[in-house]
């Protein structure tokens, strides 16, 4: 049997579990979740440390709503890029500016206007990475386009990932091309390398 197929049908049925899940959580429990998430990726060293970050603006009911981050980390006098998609499955990152409106895009997500500056990747200290869920080990279960995937392959900071406790799994199932966070922040725990602090 083609492991590759199973995989990415064990996927497709994460995704819809993961969706459901979220289904069932009220706004207040989402909040909630959301506000011990941000203060413990704040608390992080590496966090304090970076001056340019990589974040993403997350989709309301489908991921943490990290423009609070953003926001804040701006304020900090932090440099924070947020992901532009581009054809062919590309990924550019442009520095947030507030002064500039962010432009709506596919699946409800919203990006930083081509006028922001462009960010290279080997100036990026740190990368916050979204995904479906993640699992102990730091792999993670994407939105299925692969534009994280061929990001990270050729990024050398450091990365997190943020996981909703509800979500968190022992293990994903995993393809070739998956590449793993080095921490992953629950409301409750912080795994880094696999490894629980």
């Amino acid at each position: 049997m083609d492991r590759s197929i199973t995989a990415a049908e064990e996927k497709k049925a994460l995704r819809l579990w993961a969706r459901e899940k979220l289904a069932g959580e009220t706004e207040a429990q989402l909040r909630a979740s959301d506000r011990a998430l941000f203060a413990a990726f704040l608390a992080l060293p590496q966090v304090q440390r970076a001056d340019t970050l990589f974040l993403f603006w997350g989709i309301p009911g489908r991921e943490p709503e990290t423009q609070h981050l953003v926001h804040e980390l701006t304020a900090m006098g932090k440099r924070v890029g947020l992901p532009r998609m581009l054809p062919g499955g590309g990924l550019e990152v442009r520095q947030f500016v507030p002064e500039l409106p962010m432009v709506s895009a596919s699946f409800g997500i919203q990006e930083p206007s081509p006028q922001a500056p462009l960010l290279a990747a080997e100036n990026i200290r740190l990368a916050l990475i979204p995904a479906v869920c993640y699992d102990r080990q730091g792999f993670r279960l994407g939105f299925g386009g692969g534009y994280y995937d061929r990001w990270l392959a050729r990024f050398s900071g450091e990365t997190v990932g943020l996981c909703r406790e509800c979500l968190l799994q022992q293990r994903l199932p995993r393809e070739a091309h998956d590449l793993p966070v080095q921490t992953v922040l629950t409301e409750k725990r912080r795994i880094t390398g696999g490894i629980e602090a």
